[in-house]
């Protein structure tokens, strides 16, 4: 043991780890004072460099400026996505159909297609015209790339000096860009789309082209797009032979075409191409001595103050025509179209609706208006679409989406009387609350216990909510649906008090059911097509699919007593009618903005809607204010000389006495009631009536000899 303990120990070998580790630190500290000898090195070099003085302002303010020109790119890319989406499939395709519209009487009122795109090359149009319209809308047309920065300077400048909007800056490509893709909304989001899109149309399209487009696409009034349009509409001749009066009036026309046309306003159209022609000594392209003529002989137009155009409407029955011919495979273009329109109905329409925007716009602070007119056969009588159609020719009653408030709750109602309830069965008003969500009735006030007549009358929101749980979302959508709502409902829980927007077209072919005894409405602008031939290719009467009931008998009978009471003792107790009952509903959406009533008689439905195009809340406008007396003044004078006919399984359906009706708070005059006879036919009568006023009076004895070679016996002489 001794031995093996004295023995000495052997000497451990370093390891390999210690070599690694003193490499990584030396190479550390290496690399360390490497970088510290470049980064000197580069101080040194980057001190010759370094601004002093008013040379470093100006390094901070381009370093400034690439920093916001970054930012602002990043920006406007964001911005300019509507405006890349609208583009992604190039220029918006024109249709190839070609219509002429009929009314029902068989008299041209419009035409629609290919024919406003037959415009002239812009070669063969008359100089004097190309310059004032660029005199007047566009002087640096050639010189800007879309945007024009020192015309919109200018136009800022001009219009703080006169304190107000006296001059615009749009460019004609921005003007071209707003009538391809957009519409006349005035807001930010569109002026953004505008200048993106007039920077596409630059880029992918040469100066002339967009002249050329921007001439044949324009409104010009009248119903008539296009300078060679409105040429045959308001001289009756080729754009290539206009004089210069004529293409300054013409030119007049691309501000405002309802303002300044000619066959509307001719003073003001003359005024207005008296400006033009003065905008064109101003720019330099005629002397003064060369317009003298122009002042002193202004264009003559032709008289068409006998034949309004009914626009809206013709748009709107463009697109059924377009639809019947795709649906039923016709592969013909060139129609005749006869038409549902009354033009008697359509100008009372127009005349309600201006009357009371005119009257009461200010006091409620509302700016446009919506209507829609159909006979209880589902045919569709008039349509406004708006306030002025040279101002927007956006249809506000077959395109605007809006929630439709309380004259939504119909559907809810009518699927519950479908399934067996009764006008007379109750429900409980008193507070409920589905998630988060309590809704309140209008006057923040319970009811208790109330009939489902009452509920509706009073147009009570607890109720109708309680009802809507009961039938079910499903079914009440279905019920919409079947009824003739195109929208899409989006079925939750608050649609019953209208918070899914629809059309008004969507409701007054809706309400049609109710009118027609709960048969489907079977909607229709179109009568018949014909071909160039005259050959008769489509026809409501015969192609349109048959009639299905949509409501039972009871179901409709016991909507139609509800919507009535709703005129009578409820919220439209201003729709009642002198000479027939009325059935119909009111609502009024959230913050005011939307004002609705939809009403119906035996005779017609009409649907109406007052609001802002912006959604600017109105001064506590209600459906039972200013659009149920727009609907008492149309239909009030509409029923005068006209069959009544009564609501379907209605009771009593004719008032016993006047005085039993409700003052309605319209004008006692009101408009003129509807001519039951054509123009033509009114023509024919009065040249007869004129000729026999003309012709001498025939003896006694003539009369005697006629009555006699006639087989009938003479007169007996007076003793």
């Amino acid at each position: 043991m001794q031995n093996e303990t004295n023995q000495p120990r052997k000497r451990r070998q370093p390891s390999r780890l210690i070599e690694v580790d003193a490499w990584i630190d030396s190479s550390l500290w290496r690399a360390y004072h490497a970088f510290v000898a470049w980064w000197e090195s580069v101080t040194i070099v980057s001190r010759k460099f370094r601004a002093r003085g008013f040379n470093r302002v100006l390094v901070e303010l381009a370093c400034e400026g690439l920093t916001l020109g970054l930012v602002g790119f990043v920006l406007l890319f964001a911005l300019a996505q509507p405006a890349i989406r609208m583009t992604k499939n190039g220029l918006p395709q024109e249709s190839d159909y070609s219509v002429q519209f009929l009314d029902k009487h068989g008299e041209e009122i419009g035409r629609r297609g290919i024919l406003r795109a037959a415009a002239v090359p812009i070669d063969e149009m008359p100089d004097s015209f190309i310059k004032a319209l660029l005199a007047t809308e566009d002087r640096r047309f050639f010189d800007h790339f879309g945007i024009d920065f020192l015309g919109l300077m200018r136009a800022m400048t001009v219009n703080a000096q006169a304190g107000g909007v006296v001059q615009g800056g749009s460019t004609l490509t921005q003007q071209l860009a707003k009538n391809l893709f957009l519409t006349n909304e005035r807001s930010l989001d569109r002026k953004i789309k505008e200048a993106f899109l007039a920077l596409w149309l630059e880029s992918h399209y040469s100066k002339r082209q967009i002249l050329s487009m921007y001439l044949d696409r324009a409104y010009m009034g009248g119903g008539t797009f296009g300078a060679a349009a409105a040429s045959e509409f308001y001289f009756g001749k080729n754009i290539r032979d206009v004089s210069l009066a004529e293409a300054a009036m013409l030119a007049g026309l691309f501000k405002a075409p309802a303002k300044y046309a000619p066959h509307i306003n001719l003073p003001a159209a003359r005024a207005r191409a008296n400006e033009v022609l003065t905008n064109m000594v101003q720019a330099n392209f005629l002397t003064e001595g060369q317009v003298i003529a122009a002042r002193r002989q202004p264009a003559i137009a032709i008289d068409r103050s006998s034949t309004p155009s009914p626009d809206y409407f013709l748009d709107y029955a463009f697109e059924e025509v377009q639809r019947i011919a795709q649906t039923s495979g016709i592969k013909q273009r060139n129609f005749t179209a006869r038409t549902t329109v009354d033009l008697d109905l359509q100008k009372l329409a127009d005349e309600a609706v201006e009357y009371n925007l005119r009257q009461y716009g200010k006091t409620y602070d509302v700016g446009e208006a919506a209507m829609v007119v159909l006979a209880a056969d589902g045919s569709v009588r008039a349509i406004v679409g708006g306030r002025d159609y040279g101002v927007s020719q956006f249809n506000r009653a077959t395109r605007a989406l809006r929630q439709p408030g309380s004259s939504f709750k119909v559907y809810v109602y009518a699927t519950a009387m479908q399934e067996g309830m009764k006008p007379s069965d109750t429900i409980v008003d008193s507070p409920i609350t589905i998630g988060k969500w309590s809704p309140q009735n209008y006057g923040r006030s319970f009811s208790g216990r109330v009939t489902l007549a009452n509920a509706l009358a009073r147009s009570l929101n607890v109720p109708a909510v309680k009802l809507y749980q009961k039938v079910g979302f499903d079914n009440t959508v279905k019920t919409a649906k079947a009824m003739g709502i195109e929208s899409n409902l989006r079925g939750d829980k608050t649609m019953a008090l209208g918070t899914s927007e629809v059309t008004v077209m969507d409701q007054a072919t809706a309400y049609t059911v109710f009118a027609n005894g709960g048969m489907n409405p079977n909607r229709h602008a179109i009568q018949q097509l014909m071909d160039p031939t005259g050959k008769v290719v489509w026809d409501a009467r015969r192609d349109m699919p048959p009639r299905q009931r949509i409501l039972s008998e009871q179901a409709t009978q016991s909507m139609n007593e509800m919507l009535v009471g709703v005129s009578e003792h409820g919220t439209a107790r201003k729709a009642q009618l002198s000479m027939t009952r009325v059935g119909g509903k009111t609502g009024t959406t959230q913050s005011y903005r939307d004002g609705w009533f939809v009403g119906f008689t035996g005779n017609y439905v009409g649907a109406v809607w007052f609001g802002n195009d912006s959604f600017r809340p109105t001064n506590r406008l209600t459906g039972g204010s200013l659009p149920a007396l727009t609907w008492q003044r149309f239909m009030e004078a509409a029923h005068r000389n006209v069959e009544l006919k009564p609501i379907p399984f209605l009771d009593n359906p004719f008032p016993a006495k006047s005085d039993e009706v409700a003052e309605a708070g319209a004008d006692s005059s009101g408009p003129a009631a509807p001519e039951t006879l054509s123009r033509k036919t009114q023509d024919v009568l009065a040249d007869i009536a004129e000729q026999l006023d003309q012709m001498k009076p025939l003896d006694p004895e003539q009369l005697a000899s006629a009555g006699t070679s006639a087989g009938v016996a003479a007169p007996a002489r007076a003793q």
